[in-house]
């Protein structure tokens, strides 16, 4: 009934501004995740070491994934509203000292650390909502939360292109300082949240276990075949010890007093088939956000300031229907409907986009990404939802951050799976095009593989014929995401829906939505 009262007391002004301290946490986190993409190259000329480069990324998507399932135990043992504000403080330090930075070395153990703090942004904030509102009313604003993130993902392109053009890389983290100071201040004077008093037992073996495993699992796939060979020792001695960690996890949590993630859930139907969906919406989304710029840079010749733009269809898409399926939800209670109907948008939009070329009309491009925004758009923040109506109260945090890290660690194998598919098919297709052609410079096709900017230097007719192979290769990439995709609807029409309740019906947060 605790929960109840904050969220009955929740209301008007108070309570729209602890949401957008919420909303802005998370928006700085998945805006950080791709800001960086379009000012890596100015990024490397400025501090050197171009063969450091993929770790930029990678730090950051280490650190937000490794401590994922801790801040959501956490939160549920001590309460949320204090660690969500150290998460807050974490990124903004990590902010501060990746814009100070003076080599590559420092910028990535300060992506690293900004990425800890992202995180716990996106764990909490999720978790947070339902300490702010009720069962059924929670729907409405993870549906605000999934058109945050969503959105902000696709601006972090645009915004970095800009910022780094017109200003400086640095800026593309000093933004950040005045959002969070805001989201702090936000948070401090209107967010109330329960707290715990009690002196819960700690799982630390489950935890370290769980942190490695997941950490293993991110460095695989992202440096995997790209800075380090598949069958490297760096690859195999991380491959080994992760493998031995799985077993010796599972015994942990079996003897912990209180594990950081209870097997109980594992097994449980509603969060399984939630986290096999999270890792595929993940595989298949990120994807898509790293390759279309791409396919737009490099297959149409666009600005990388303006490669952002191009994707507003897809943005408008995604925030439309994040906006209604939870409006929809909170006013009947039911929502199997949208990851089914969401899925297969999705699915039918990977397959449009295995069709994209150099000269694919702008119409069509810009339908073909409005359908797949509007498929997300019902998928990512549900499942969210659906995750905590399954759960009792004690495991809210747990649960949210299960299905967070699930979507996080599908979102580094499909960049991985489909980065090893990309580089194959346009270093064939590159020395297919360029073969006997004068090229200036010495340059090569592996050269012209490694730096796509270098494109603008080829003659006009030589460049064409670049440029659609690069279109092609993407195109070709999509391919394998239509697979997953397709699992991925199969998987929600498994899904058993019990309808929320209304409100006065409900007690928040313990009655499930959805069969275990």
């Amino acid at each position: 009934m605790a929960q109840r009262a904050v969220a009955e007391q929740a209301g008007g002004r108070a309570m729209w501004t602890a949401l957008g301290s919420l909303l802005l946490g998370i928006s700085l986190s998945a805006l950080d995740q791709t800001i960086v993409s379009t000012a890596l190259p100015t990024i490397v000329g400025d501090l050197s070491g171009a063969s450091h480069l993929s770790w930029v990324v990678t730090a950051y998507m280490l650190g937000s994934v490794a401590l994922t399932p801790l801040w959501g135990k956490l939160g549920d043992q001590y309460g949320r509203k204090k660690l969500y504000q150290m998460a807050i403080v974490v990124f903004l330090a990590g902010s501060v000292l990746s814009g100070q930075a003076r080599s590559m070395d420092e910028l990535i153990g300060f992506r690293g650390l900004q990425g800890l703090g992202a995180g716990g942004l996106v764990v909490l904030g999720q978790a947070l909502i339902s300490d702010v509102v009720g069962t059924r009313r929670r729907a409405r604003y993870q549906g605000l939360i999934g058109a945050v993130w969503g959105a902000a993902s696709v601006a972090g392109p645009l915004l970095g292109g800009l910022l780094t053009e017109h200003a400086s890389w640095r800026w593309i983290f000093y933004v950040n300082l005045p959002v969070g100071a805001l989201a702090l201040l936000a948070t401090a004077t209107a967010l109330r949240a329960p707290s715990r008093r009690e002196h819960p037992v700690i799982d630390y073996r489950g935890m370290v276990l769980i942190t490695a495993i997941a950490s293993a699992l991110v460095m695989i796939t992202s440096l995997g075949g790209a800075e380090w060979g598949w069958d490297s020792p760096q690859i195999i001695g991380l491959a080994v010890p992760a493998a031995l960690a799985v077993p010796a996890f599972w015994y942990a949590e079996r003897h912990a007093t209180d594990p950081v993630l209870p097997l109980a859930l594992l097994r449980q139907r509603t969060f399984a088939v939630c986290a096999a969906i999270a890792f595929l919406i993940g595989f298949v989304m990120f994807s898509a956000l790293t390759y279309l710029p791409l396919y737009l840079q490099t297959g149409r010749g666009v600005p990388p300031a303006m490669s952002g733009l191009h994707l507003l269809p897809l943005v408008g898409g995604l925030v439309l229907t994040s906006i209604v399926s939870g409006r929809l939800v909170a006013r009947t209670g039911h929502w199997k409907v949208f990851p089914v109907t969401g899925m297969a948008l999705v699915t039918v939009a990977l397959l449009l986009l295995t069709g994209l070329t150099a000269t694919t009309s702008a119409w069509w491009m810009s339908l073909t990404f409005l359908l797949l925004g509007l498929g997300e758009g019902m998928v990512i923040q549900m499942l969210v939802l659906i995750v905590q109506l399954s759960v009792p109260a004690s495991e809210l945090g747990t649960a949210t951050a299960g299905s967070t890290m699930f979507r996080s660690i599908g979102s580094a194998v499909g960049v991985a799976v489909l980065g090893t598919v990309f580089t194959r098919s346009v270093t064939g297709r590159l020395g297919e095009a360029l073969a006997g052609a004068r090229l200036p410079g010495g340059l090569t096709a592996t050269a012209l593989r490694e730096d796509p900017g270098k494109l603008s230097t080829l003659p006009p007719a030589v460049r064409s014929l670049a440029r659609q192979a690069y279109g092609a290769s993407v195109a070709e990439l999509f391919w394998y995401a239509v697979p997953p995709a397709a699992a991925a609807f199969v998987l929600a029409c498994l899904l058993r829906e019990r309808p929320v309740p209304p409100p006065d019906r409900a007690t928040p947060r313990a009655s499930p939505a959805a069969e275990a």
